[in-house]
C-alpha cells in the first residue's frame, strides 16, 4: 500500500520539466516582451540597478507567490472575510482578464507581429466621437475571435501549442540573446527621467507592469489542479513539484529579461521615439536580421500572445462561471472575448497609462497577502493578522494609485517612500511585525 502511495505522488523528470516549461509559457506573454527593452533604453548607464529592481517584482515576486499558493494548498485568501476575498479575486481576474492583460496580448501581437508588414496603418474612422484605427480594429477582432474559438473548445490544441511553441520560443529567445551580446547596437546611453535618481525603485515599479505576481495567484491554483489530475495528491508533494516548476519558469524569465534589458540599453538610434518596447524589439530584429528575422519574431510573438490570451480568457470564464453558475462558461467566454476586443482598441500606450494606477493599488495587497501566508504560523491570531495587514496595504495602495493617476495627494508627502510610489511598504511591514509580537494568552501566562 505504501509503495503505491509514493508511486502515486511522483512525477518523472520529463514531466517535471514539462510542468516548468508550461509554467514559463503561462507567464511569457505580452508584458514580458515589451517592458524590458524600453526600461533598458531609459535606464541607460544605470541598467544594473534598474534591472535588479525589475527582476525583484517581475521574477522574484511571482516565484514567491507561486510558493505561497502551494503552501496555502491553493487557498491563499481563506482567512480573509468571504466578501473581501471574493472582491479581491474578482478584481484580480478583471485586471489580468478583460480590463488589461488579455487586451494587451492582442495589441502586442498587432504591434510586433503584424504592423511592421504594413505599408500604411494611419487610416482611421470615428464612431460616437471615438477614433478607431481600421487595421488595428480588424486585427484585434480576428485575434480575439480566434482566442474565443480556442477557449470555447479547449481540447488538445492548447496542450500541443504549449509543447511545440514553448521550445521554439525558448530557441528563438536564446538566439536573440546571443545576437544581442555578440552584435550589440551601440554604446549604452545616459539614464533618463526617474532612472537618473531612483533606478532601483523605478525598476521595481516597472516590474509591476508585467502583472505576473497577480497572475501567479491564479496560475498557482491552476498548476495545483494539473498536479492533482496527474495523481499528485499529497500537499507536500504538490508543493515540491510546484516549487520546481516555479524555479524553472523563473530562470527562463530572468534569462529573457536580462537579454531584453541589454537589447534596450544598447539599442541607440533604433529606440529613438519608441513609445513602447515592442517597437524597439521590432526595430532591432529588422536592423540585424532583415525580413526573415521579422517573420520569425512576428510568428513567435503572435503565438505567445495567443496562448496567453486563450489561457486568460478561459481562466476568467471558469472563475466567473463558478461565481455565477446561472451563466454558462461558454457565455462568459464570448462576453470576455468581446470586452477584450473592445478594450484593445484603446491603443497600447493608452492602455498601459490607464493600468498603472490600478496596479499601484492592487499590487501592495497581493504582496501583503503573500507575506502573511508565509508567516501564518507566527501569528497568535492568524485571521485578524491577515485581515489587518491586507487592509493597511490596500489603504496605502490606494494613495499610491491616486498619486500615479496624477491626483493631488501631497498631504501624504511626509510619508517615507511616498515620492517613489511605495508609501504602503513601511506601514504594512510595521503592522506585520506588530501582529507577530502579540502572544497567545497561554504564552503570556507561561511567561509570568
Amino acid at each position: 500500500m505504501m509503495g503505491h502511495k509514493v508511486q502515486n505522488n511522483q512525477m518523472s523528470i520529463a514531466d517535471t520539466l514539462g510542468l516548468g516549461f508550461m509554467t514559463f509559457a503561462f507567464f511569457l506573454g505580452a508584458g514580458n516582451l515589451i517592458f524590458p527593452p524600453l526600461a533598458g533604453y531609459l535606464a541607460g548607464e544605470n541598467i544594473t540597478l534598474a534591472m535588479f529592481g525589475f527582476l525583484i517584482t517581475a521574477v522574484g515576486l511571482p516565484l514567491i507567490t507561486l510558493i505561497a499558493v502551494a503552501k496555502a494548498n491553493g487557498k491563499i485568501m481563506q482567512l480573509l472575510p468571504p466578501i473581501a476575498a471574493t472582491a479581491l479575486a474578482v478584481s484580480i481576474f478583471i485586471i489580468i482578464g478583460p480590463a488589461f492583460a488579455a487586451p494587451r496580448t492582442g495589441l502586442v501581437a498587432y504591434e510586433v507581429g503584424f504592423k511592421p508588414f504594413l505599408e500604411d496603418t494611419s487610416a482611421t474612422f470615428m464612431i460616437a466621437g471615438l477614433t478607431f484605427n481600421i487595421t488595428q480594429l480588424i486585427y484585434t477582432l480576428g485575434f480575439f475571435g480566434l482566442s474565443m474559438v480556442l477557449a470555447l473548445f479547449p481540447g488538445k490544441l492548447l496542450d500541443s501549442v504549449g509543447k511545440v511553441l514553448t521550445p521554439i520560443l525558448i530557441l528563438l529567445l536564446v538566439g536573440l540573446a546571443i545576437s544581442v551580446i555578440v552584435i550589440p547596437g551601440s554604446d549604452i546611453g545616459a539614464a533618463v527621467g526617474d532612472y537618473q535618481a531612483n533606478p532601483l525603485t523605478k525598476g521595481i515599479l516597472e516590474g509591476y507592469n508585467t502583472m505576473d505576481t497577480l497572475a501567479s495567484l491564479i496560475f498557482g491554483m491552476l498548476i495545483i489542479d494539473i498536479l492533482r489530475k496527474k495523481g499528485i495528491t499529497e500537499p507536500k508533494a504538490q508543493t515540491n513539484y510546484l516549487i520546481k516548476a516555479a524555479l524553472i519558469a523563473a530562470a527562463g524569465l530572468a534569462f529573457v529579461y536580462v537579454s531584453l534589458f541589454y537589447l534596450g540599453a544598447t539599442a541607440g538610434d533604433l529606440a529613438v521615439g519608441a513609445e513602447n518596447g515592442g517597437v524597439i524589439l521590432t526595430n532591432y530584429v529588422i536592423a540585424k536580421f532583415g525580413a526573415s528575422g521579422m517573420v520569425l519574431l512576428s510568428s513567435v510573438v503572435t503565438l505567445a500572445c495567443l496562448t496567453t490570451a486563450v489561457g486568460l480568457i478561459s481562466a476568467c470564464s471558469e472563475y466567473f462561471n463558478e461565481l455565477l453558475p446561472k451563466i454558462s462558461y461558454r457565455r462568459f467566454v464570448v462576453l470576455v472575448s468581446v470586452v477584450c476586443a473592445t478594450v484593445a482598441n484603446v491603443g497600447l500606450a493608452q492602455l498601459i497609462d490607464i493600468s498603472v494606477p490600478v496596479l499601484m493599488t492592487v499590487y501592495p495587497v497581493a504582496i501583503a497577502l503573500v507575506a502573511v501566508t508565509f508567516l501564518t504560523e507566527r501569528f497568535a491570531h492568524p485571521k485578524t493578522a491577515h485581515r489587518l495587514v491586507v487592509s493597511v496595504a490596500l489603504f496605502f495602495g490606494i494613495i499610491d494609485g491616486f498619486k500615479a493617476a496624477k491626483v493631488d495627494v501631497s498631504m501624504f508627502n511626509f510619508m517615507p517612500l511616498h515620492n517613489e510610489g511605495m508609501a504602503w511598504l513601511l506601514p504594512t511591514a510595521i503592522v506585520i511585525v506588530a501582529c507577530m509580537l502579540i502572544k497567545k494568552p497561554n504564552q503570556q501566562l507561561a511567561a509570568n
